[in-house]
């Protein structure tokens, strides 16, 4: 992995809380010029440490839910992952470690398009399994 030191790691700090911040801001709270972050951004991007910009939002109708996966040790867990995350409703996918070997994080304008959603995940072949909870509320 890349050398990533105590300045690239705030820029990250403060990038995940408001991936809006100016780079002006950024540098004032770094004590450092505004070139100078537009630079480490530009690297810790092109090194993949930072994958995308994105946002977090919650809508009032919506509905979240995290489905556990268990998958089939015949085939990949990667393979099994990129599928799940193709899926409509679908918003990321974790690689874990215990019982569960994916946990994915669902969408949903209410719990019948969930239900779809898990239904769809539950059909990729290598799916063995899944239980699913609904997220009530999220703090940051």
């Amino acid at each position: 992995m890349a050398d990533v030191d105590e300045n690239d790691q705030r820029i990250l700090e403060i990038l995940k809380k408001n991936a809006r911040t100016p780079y002006t801001l950024i540098a004032k709270d770094l004590k450092v010029s505004e070139a100078a972050i537009r630079k480490r951004i530009e690297k810790l991007i092109r090194i993949g440490i930072i994958k995308r910009f994105t946002i977090d939002y919650e809508l009032a109708n919506e509905v979240k839910a995290i489905v556990m996966v268990k998958s089939s040790p015949q085939i990949p867990t990667p393979e099994i992952s990129k599928k799940i995350a193709k899926t409509q409703g679908v918003e990321v996918v974790y690689e874990t470690t215990g019982d569960y070997d994916i946990i994915v994080v669902v969408r949903g304008t209410n719990i019948s398009s969930i239900n779809r959603t898990i239904d769809e995940i539950r059909s990729i072949q290598g799916v063995m399994g899944t239980n699913s909870t609904i997220i009530l509320r999220t703090w940051f």
